[in-house]
């Protein structure tokens, strides 16, 4: 619950500022330029006093700290092989902040909605100009847009998919390969 006098940022956007007054769903505040703005409770997350973090900072043993400073760490990369005449997949990014400019306004439904037909659109396109594989990239959340992917694909004759490249994408993505026909 937001007081005033809170200091709060606003989520999916650069803004910090302080609770002037709350009416029933609906916070202004004041931000650190001086503008009042008024938000839904939803979009605004309450900052951490941080009076107790030069505390907890004054603990740290001061001989630890130069001792890690002191050992470099062993670093190990492990590069992909690519064949140098294959051609990269598409990527798509399912993502909502990267499908429409502002999601405030839409509801958990109009969204995965969105999400499912513009993959859905992808891989109509794929399927037509006979492209071998793609990516989607979904994030890992909660699961809810890749189990509603995974239908998707499910339906279609034809289609492998699975998660893609771990180093890659982590476990936030699926690939989708189209078994072509010869004809």
């Amino acid at each position: 619950m937001l007081n005033k006098g809170d200091k709060v940022s606003v989520l999916d956007e650069a803004i910090n500022g302080v609770v002037l007054s709350v009416k029933n769903n609906e916070v202004t505040i004041e931000t650190e330029d001086g503008f009042m703005m008024t938000f839904f409770v939803n979009e605004l997350i309450k900052m951490q006093d941080t009076s107790n973090l030069m505390n907890s900072i004054k603990r740290i043993d001061l001989n630890e700290v130069s001792k890690e400073k002191e050992e470099p760490k062993a670093r190990s990369f492990v590069k992909e092989r690519k064949d140098k005449r294959e051609i990269p997949a598409p990527e798509f990014d399912l993502h909502i902040e990267k499908l429409v400019p502002n999601k405030r306004g839409m509801s958990n439904y109009d969204i995965l909605t969105l999400q499912t037909e513009t993959a859905k659109r992808h891989i109509e396109f794929a399927i037509r100009n006979r492209i071998p594989k793609i990516v989607f990239i979904h994030g890992v959340g909660e699961g809810i847009l890749k189990a509603e992917l995974d239908f998707l694909l499910g339906r279609y004759d034809g289609i492998d998919f699975q998660d893609a490249n771990y180093q890659k994408y982590g476990l936030g993505a699926t690939e989708v390969y189209f078994k072509q026909n010869t004809k």
